[in-house]
């Protein structure tokens, strides 16, 4: 079966401290993305980085402080996790990483079933992005060490919904 990784959101506006939208979390979730990235390499599964990339004046700033606008250094990935040249990045303005961009495609062309996916937030992107694969067909693994949200309760649930109310296939 192959595999991809998914890296959602380690941005700069969300890991580093005072960032406007800072997951403190964030930063103790590194070492273990990084052992993921290194598992992925040794079984020559792609890395995807998804990023979220918006616009001035984005619709999502009523909701959210401003945050990762493009070409700004808070939407740069953290250096600590930088892609390689033969790693993707697809760049996202929504909670899905599926959702207007070319993820699916990319999946499709690279012949994936299944998705490894670390990161950022685990109750929001991480969460939207799982069930949108789930929807598609794919298998989702979620290693709870290498995701983060701000409020533990939080990402409790959202761990709950996808590994026992949507069951992805195992």
């Amino acid at each position: 079966m192959k595999k991809a990784l998914l890296i959602i959101d380690m941005l700069n506006d969300f890991v580093l401290r005072g960032a406007p939208l800072e997951v403190p979390r964030a930063r103790n979730i590194v070492p273990e993305i990084k052992q993921e990235i290194k598992k992925a390499r040794r079984a020559k599964g792609p890395v995807i980085y998804l990023c979220d990339a918006h616009r001035r004046g984005d619709p999502e700033f009523k909701t959210w402080p401003v945050h990762a606008v493009k070409r700004t250094a808070g939407a740069e990935i953290i250096e600590a996790l930088k892609p390689r040249k033969d790693d993707y990045v697809v760049f996202k303005t929504g909670y899905s990483a599926f959702y207007k961009t070319r993820l699916e495609y990319l999946l499709r062309k690279l012949e994936i079933e299944e998705i490894i996916i670390a990161g950022l937030l685990t109750n929001i992107c991480v969460l939207y992005t799982a069930v949108d694969a789930l929807m598609r067909g794919l298998k989702v693994t979620i290693p709870e060490k290498a995701v983060a949200g701000v409020n533990p309760a939080d990402e409790r649930f959202a761990l709950r919904q996808i590994n026992k109310i949507l069951k992805p296939r195992r």
